[in-house]
């Protein structure tokens, strides 16, 4: 009888330690601010920021602050650096004077938080790794995480806050994730984000991965740190999927690639459709490269 007794008790704390965990995951503290605060950072040769801001701005509009000369990392380094505010997104852009230290220059992206320790504490509780501890920046302080699946990603916390206007839409955060850790990043993004799954299609077109013939699970996340597209692929991607790490929504695609050409952007992929949007990936002046797309009305 007493043997009975633990082989069904078991079980039972087995799933209350599990519930105890999922409980004390979503009891983590909301970190984010809203979308517009969060930027793509891309790094390009010194000699290219020029030609790679007037080709970004001139593509999808907006403004950029002034250029500052400074270090931004927590050995000493040099940068150029300057933020490009578009409607459809926002660049944290990098000039870099002396060698790059690692490893920046690997992040994705750069998310706002309300409270950098409190923020760490609850990437660390999701199940994030951090990579860089934090440090102090010129206006603030930063550290960066990794999740499962390997992405990189900056968090910023700012010493005073500035007011940014809302994107007329919210960009793409595209992560590439295999099927081996997509399980472990859903839960463990999610856990941090606060977000939530609004789409998951397990036999999404291909083409929208340069595979028109195949189908693949596309995951479509949302949170106060905006939108994430999860694609979940075997690794076997043509160039140049994959080094796409933001999507941008416009109205218009044809006219907007009609100006990026005009302006020095190559299209790699021509439009085409992909589920409910068309689509094309581009590669800016100083060598970024972005997917751009108009959603079917």
């Amino acid at each position: 009888m007493r043997r009975s007794m633990s082989l069904f008790t078991l079980p039972l704390i087995a799933v209350v330690a599990l519930s105890a965990e999922s409980l004390a995951k979503s009891a983590s503290p909301p970190v984010a601010v809203a979308p517009q605060y969060d930027t793509t950072h891309v790094y390009v040769a010194p000699d290219q920021v020029d030609s790679f801001v007037q080709a970004f701005i001139g593509t999808f509009g907006g403004k950029s602050t002034n250029q500052v000369v400074a270090t931004v990392t927590p050995t000493p380094s040099s940068t150029t650096s300057q933020l490009l505010q578009t409607p459809v997104g926002t660049i944290s852009l990098f000039g870099f004077k002396t060698p790059i230290p690692y490893p920046f220059g690997l992040e994705r992206n750069g998310y706002l938080v309300r409270d950098m320790d409190v923020a760490i504490k609850a990437a660390r509780d999701a199940g994030a790794s951090v990579i860089v501890e934090a440090f102090p920046d010129p206006i603030g302080r930063d550290a960066v995480i990794q999740w499962p699946g390997g992405l990189n990603m900056q968090l910023y916390w700012h010493t005073n806050h500035r007011a940014y206007d809302a994107f007329e839409t919210i960009p793409e955060n595209r992560a590439y994730i295999s099927p081996d850790a997509v399980g472990e990043f859903l839960r463990d993004f999610l856990s941090f984000s606060h977000g939530k799954i609004v789409a998951d299609e397990s036999n999404a077109s291909g083409a929208e991965i340069g595979k028109p013939d195949q189908k693949f699970r596309r995951i479509q996340i949302r949170s106060d740190f905006g939108r994430m597209l999860v694609l979940v692929s075997d690794g076997h991607l043509p160039y140049p999927y994959g080094y796409e790490t933001t999507g941008y929504e416009v109205q218009d695609l044809q006219q907007t690639l009609a100006k990026a050409d005009k302006l020095g952007v190559t299209i790699l992929v021509p439009p085409h459709s992909a589920g409910d949007r068309q689509t094309s990936i581009v590669q800016f002046p100083g060598g970024y490269i972005a997917e751009i797309h108009a959603v079917a009305k």
